[in-house]
């Protein structure tokens, strides 16, 4: 077995701004009351020509230049995302394409939130297997363009960017690695978050249109709990597996949601907030993208230094949810 070297690490985020001041004359809220509730301050928005493959792609760029990399040695391309450019062909294909990729695999993967998470475990099976040496794992969201902006539990919360990590397949003896991955799912919970409408099963009618079954929908109270139980669950199986006591970590880099979220978790592993990566209050919620632009931010900032210990948790509708740990 092979092991997984995270080789490099980028992000973008889309040049629009939407603040909670901006919000206040959209909906009934107040920037106040969204700070105190989640934290969030703004969240960038895509262009009007800008696709959810467009903000993968500068992201990719920025994680090839930071590996050292030319797209000509990646072999897969994995994009994890609830917001691709079309039903199909995968968003995947079309990074594929705009990067000049040639002949390689290349999927799309849905698992919300979790989707980086679960992206990292897919990744590290090829990595270990020997099947491929370099791989591109991508978490990307345009959510808001998926959003009801007369629905203020869920208008407020998300933002779009995209973040991305160059694997690598590594020798036994490197110690900067991926120590371990976890994810999980529980579909019972599936309709305390989902979009309802644009499936097979509800596929668009002008009737699912009038009733805005293809925005959004989540159920507040129910996510926060569940979601907090499931990231500290993940956490301890994480710390569990690999043997590491929580003040042994440098970081927690979380799945960026909700402020309160983030302190609960912590509060149940009394590990101190100034050791958790937190960047809500800038990119409100980027789902899938939130993990890898977050490393990224305190990559780049000097916070996250190679060789540090680093904990990754998320959890998304489906409910899913997911762990890992890295040696940076």
């Amino acid at each position: 077995m092979f092991r997984t070297h995270v080789a490099g690490v980028g992000s973008y985020l889309p040049e629009k701004i939407l603040t909670n001041y901006d919000l206040e004359k959209m909906v009934d809220t107040s920037h106040d009351w969204i700070v105190q509730r989640t934290g969030i301050e703004k969240r960038h928005v895509v262009a009007d020509d800008e696709g959810c493959s467009d903000l993968c792609v500068k992201a990719a760029q920025r994680a090839l230049v930071d590996a050292k990399m030319t797209i000509d040695q990646i072999d897969l391309i994995l994009v994890a995302t609830v917001s691709p450019d079309y039903k199909m062909p995968a968003t995947a294909c079309l990074v594929q394409a705009k990067l000049g990729a040639k002949n390689i695999m290349a999927f799309d993967l849905n698992a919300a939130c979790s989707g980086f998470i679960y992206g990292l475990f897919v990744a590290d099976q090829f990595i270990k297997t020997g099947a491929y040496k370099h791989i591109l794992v991508i978490g990307a969201e345009n959510l808001t363009r998926l959003l009801n902006y007369k629905d203020r539990d869920t208008c407020i919360l998300f933002g779009d960017g995209a973040g991305a990590f160059v694997v690598s397949q590594a020798p036994d003896t490197e110690k900067n690695y991926l120590m371990t991955a976890h994810a999980h799912a529980e579909g019972a919970y599936a309709e305390l978050l989902w979009a309802k409408g644009g499936g097979t099963r509800h596929p668009f009618t002008q009737q699912v249109l009038d009733e805005g079954g293809h925005f959004m929908q989540m159920r507040g109270k129910e996510i926060f709990k569940n979601a907090t139980r499931t990231m500290a669950a993940c956490c301890r199986e994480a710390l569990e597996a690999t043997h590491i006591a929580p003040e042994q970590l440098d970081w927690i880099v979380p799945h960026q949601a909700n402020m309160r979220i983030t302190e609960a978790v912590a509060g149940q592993f009394n590990f101190p907030m100034e050791k958790i990566v937190s960047t809500v209050h800038e990119t409100g919620n980027t789902s899938a993208a939130s993990i890898p632009i977050a490393f990224d931010m305190a990559y780049k900032d000097g916070r996250i230094k190679r060789g540090q210990l680093i904990l990754l948790t998320a959890f998304g509708a489906g409910l899913t949810s997911g762990s890992a740990i890295l040696r940076f």
